[in-house]
């Protein structure tokens, strides 16, 4: 049997064997976003990694798209624009998918599938995560920022047979032969069912979960595995407790935060040689003119004034902010992809050309200049 990295860098490799065509595309918006009007140069390369960068999860291009809006986020997203949406981001290139049982409580594990069906598995990199277990329950509408009449409950489980169930029922609704990567979902102070109660939830987690998904991706089942999680600490619990491939961080890595995770995630990710998918990199469409920062319609005190000068500067150089959050994520060496959710097609065209233009240094230096990002903070084409 091949060892856990031959197999790790085969599944990665593989995954992007199917891109023959350099585009990517993605957006994350909300329901309240309007449209740039960007159109994407079909020719254009997006930035990738280098070979086996991290040793253990190198994508060919830094870039996927993540699951979110597939699950009716915010509002309810139409099957057309859902199988749209997917569509246009495999015929950019992208081959990098991310989903969860929790978003729409399987509504876009269901969808994804649908339209994975016929794809060769050997073409595409796909993630899902584990946690929440699904049951059917008729009065279930709407839960949390999931709209539409979801017909579904669900339980936490982080026990070593919660994760197994859990991974046989996502290839069941998916209809796939194999998942790359596995993350423990939303095991973080954050996440209001559990609050400080967390540490509990870990505690089970790394007495189960963790060693059997070790269990899994040594035999071969998955991939990999580690967190994803909107927190930094359960991620650095993670890398104590385990010997995770890659992790998941959503919401602690953008442009208008990420000193946090210059100075604790990335240090440790490198020390453990750790590879880092950013989620949420537009801050779940803030970034992208929404009106929702990181789930939410509270805007932290000067995000809207340090968005809108953002902004201002972007302009006078010749880019949109979209594009500089976007390419900011995908920066850093430690980064192995940057993951923003998509609802529509037009959505995922506007997000190519985002990916696929060059921002000049000019604009990069003017930000740090007015300590609108961090001075050590990695930005495009420059060591």
């Amino acid at each position: 049997m091949a060892s856990r990295r031959e197999f790790l860098a085969w599944s990665a490799l593989a995954a992007a064997a199917g891109t023959a065509a350099p585009r990517l595309m993605a957006a994350e918006k909300g329901s309240d976003n309007t449209s740039s009007g960007s159109t994407a140069d079909p020719d254009a390369a997006l930035p990738g990694n280098p070979p086996l960068a991290m040793n253990r999860f190198p994508p060919e291009h830094k870039y996927g798209v993540g699951g979110t809006q597939l699950g009716n986020m915010y509002r309810v997203t139409s099957e057309e624009e859902a199988m749209g949406m997917l569509a246009a981001a495999w015929e950019g290139g992208n081959r990098h998918f991310d989903t969860s049982p929790w978003y729409g409580l399987g509504l876009s594990e269901r969808r994804l599938g649908r339209f994975l069906f016929d794809k060769d598995p050997s073409e595409y990199l796909l993630s899902t995560k584990v946690g929440r277990l699904l049951t059917p329950d008729a009065s279930i509408e709407n839960v949390a920022n999931w709209k539409g009449n979801l017909r579904t409950n669900y339980r936490y489980d982080y026990s070593a047979d919660g994760v197994r169930r859990s991974i046989e029922d996502s290839l069941q609704r998916m209809g796939v032969s194999k998942i790359d990567l596995v993350y423990i979902h939303d095991l973080s102070p954050d996440n209001e069912d559990m609050g400080q109660e967390w540490e509990q939830y870990f505690e089970i987690a790394r007495k189960g979960a963790i060693p059997e998904l070790e269990r899994l991706r040594d035999e071969g089942i998955i991939g990999g595995w580690g967190m994803g999680v909107n927190e930094i600490a359960p991620s650095l619990a993670a890398m104590d407790a385990g010997n995770p491939d890659v992790i998941l961080q959503a919401t602690q890595y953008t442009l208008l935060n990420h000193r946090d995770a210059l100075d604790r995630l990335f240090p440790a990710c490198r020390e453990r040689d750790v590879s880092l998918v950013i989620g949420a990199p537009l801050g779940s469409g803030y970034l992208a003119g929404s009106t929702h920062w990181m789930y939410k319609t509270d805007i932290p005190e000067g995000f809207a004034q340090k968005r809108d000068r953002i902004s201002a500067i972007a302009r006078e150089h010749g880019t949109d902010l979209r594009t500089a959050a976007l390419q900011f994520t995908a920066a850093p060496e430690v980064v192995g992809a940057t993951i923003p959710g998509a609802r529509t097609a037009e959505h995922a065209r506007e997000n190519q050309a985002s990916m696929t233009v060059e921002v000049p240094a000019e604009f990069w230096d003017a930000l740090k200049s007015e300590g609108l990002i961090e001075e050590d903070a990695p930005v495009p084409n420059k060591a």
